[in-house]
């Protein structure tokens, strides 16, 4: 049967029925908001590629937190910016590093909060990459080999640490090869059985991380990280990634960016029957930001459709900036 008898419209027609018939759904359960936290007193520092979102010390974390846990999302993600730097990210496992610092306050002041800790070494190396490095000269070029398996042990006493102040899920995001398997086996080790795994298992050497870098002060100073993130034109690949770390032991796995990805969600999200989760990037609300201050389009609808898509294409749970807006958004609707 067809038109006239068929009338698609007749679902369409009035905002009660369009609520009824709604197949996917947004809720503040599903929202991840990432913090900012570094050294020093009194410090809000809004990021200039990122209007709205602030770097915190620890003195000023507390109103954040709290706005956070108001509007009902039910965690954050850790990433901090360290007073120093070093070849091998030592910053990243000290006992007092500031990542560990925050949690242990946050996990004081709101007990029921999740803190996720992003556990990579980025931020915390001066040379900016992922892992430990080896560098040389090839015709009058800088080259960066990045050291895998050296690395790795790292990377294990990143997570100890990070579980060890309190963090109650572990987000490594560095991609290396083996990198779910050895925290596993480091977490086991130290006591962490119940500390789950939520893995950055498909993460692209993208341009959408821009804003981020200067968020967290990590930008490579020579190279670039394609020869460890994935390229950005195969899907393929993203299933092997992903199968390599559910075997390793993930217990969530992520897509990450997600706005340009949605068809690798969806496959993800079809093959493996574990939480999916995406990182709805800086870039991306980056993106979304300068339009809408220009004028250019409605913030709360475009932010909404794209948050709204991710939910559609497999996504349970969405990092995103746009947590507390959308939240807000949310409760008035």
């Amino acid at each position: 049967m067809g038109f006239p008898i068929v009338r698609h419209r007749r679902l369409r027609q009035s905002a009660g029925i369009r609520n009824m018939v709604r197949e996917t759904h947004l809720n503040v359960s599903d929202f991840i908001q990432p913090i900012y936290v570094t050294y020093g007193t009194g410090v809000k520092q809004e990021i200039s590629s990122m209007p709205g979102v602030y770097r915190f010390s620890l003195d000023t974390l507390k109103e954040e937190v709290q706005e956070i846990a108001e509007l009902g999302i039910p965690a954050v993600l850790l990433f901090g910016i360290p007073d120093t730097k070093d070849a091998v990210g030592s910053s990243a496992y000290a006992e007092n590093g500031i990542v560990q610092e925050a949690t242990r306050l946050i996990k004081s002041w709101y007990p029921d909060l999740l803190v996720i800790a992003d556990t990579c070494l980025c931020e915390f190396t001066d040379h900016g990459h992922c892992g430990m490095i080896h560098t040389h000269e090839r015709d009058g070029h800088v080259c960066v080999d990045v050291l895998n398996d050296e690395s790795l042990e790292l990377l294990v006493k990143t997570a100890v640490s990070q579980a060890e102040a309190g963090a109650d899920i572990i987000a490594p995001s560095n991609m290396m090869d083996g990198f779910v398997g050895a925290i596993r086996a480091g977490l086991d080790e130290a006591g962490f059985t119940h500390i789950p795994i939520m893995s950055y298992s498909v993460k692209y050497a993208s341009g959408f991380y821009g804003p981020f870098r200067e968020a967290a002060d990590s930008a490579p100073q020579y190279g670039d990280r394609k020869a460890y993130q994935m390229d950005p034109a195969n899907a393929r690949e993203a299933l092997r990634e992903a199968e390599t770390d559910v075997l390793e032991g993930a217990d969530m796995l992520m897509v990450k960016p997600s706005l340009s990805y949605l068809d690798v969600m969806r496959t993800i999200k079809d093959q493996f029957d574990l939480p999916l989760v995406a990182y709805n990037v800086s870039g991306e609300y980056a993106m979304v930001k300068a339009a809408a201050i220009n004028g250019w389009i409605d913030e709360e609808k475009v932010a909404m459709e794209i948050l709204l898509s991710m939910k559609r294409a497999g996504a349970d749970m969405i990092i995103t900036y746009y947590g507390k807006d959308a939240a807000r958004w949310l409760a008035v609707r």
